[in-house]
C-alpha cells in the first residue's frame, strides 16, 4: 500500500469521517488554516489516482468516497513504521514509549491486562 502524505491522510481522515462527500464537505471538515478549494480537489485526485478514493458522478460535480479502509491502513502504517523504526519488533516500540514515557510498573502491568484482553475478545470472535 503507497504512503500517503500528510495533506492526503488529513483528506483521508475526513472521508473515513463522513464516509462520502464532495469536496466543499471535506473542505468544510479540515482543520484552520484551511486550504483553497483546488488545493484539496488536487489531493482527492491523487488519492483516487492512488487507489484510495473513488466517486460517484453527478454532471460535473464528484461525490468522494473511501475505497481503503481506515483500518487496513492504519495496519499498513504501523507495520512499515514499527519495521522502519523499530527492526519489525513491537517489544522494542512498546520497550521505547515504556521509556520515553517514563511508565511505571503498574503503567505497564495495566498496559499488559489491556493487550491480553483484546487478544481473548480476538479469539472468542
Amino acid at each position: 500500500m503507497k504512503d500517503l502524505t500528510k495533506a492526503e491522510e488529513q483528506v483521508m481522515q475526513v472521508l473515513w469521517e463522513i464516509q462520502k462527500g464532495f469536496v466543499k464537505d471535506i473542505l468544510e471538515r479540515l482543520p484552520e488554516p484551511k486550504p483553497a478549494y483546488n488545493t484539496v480537489s488536487t489531493i482527492v485526485r491523487i488519492l483516487e489516482k492512488k487507489g484510495f478514493v473513488s466517486y460517484q458522478a453527478y454532471g460535473k460535480t464528484h461525490e468522494y468516497y473511501p475505497l481503503i479502509e481506515k483500518e487496513k491502513y492504519t495496519r499498513s502504517f504501523l507495520n512499515n513504521f514499527v519495521g522502519n523504526y523499530f527492526g519489525g519488533s513491537f517489544q522494542q516500540l512498546v520497550s521505547f514509549f515504556a521509556k520515553e514515557e517514563n511508565m511505571d510498573l503498574k503503567e505497564l502491568d495495566e498496559l499488559m491486562n489491556h493487550v491480553k484482553k483484546d487478544l481473548n475478545q480476538q479469539q472468542d470472535e
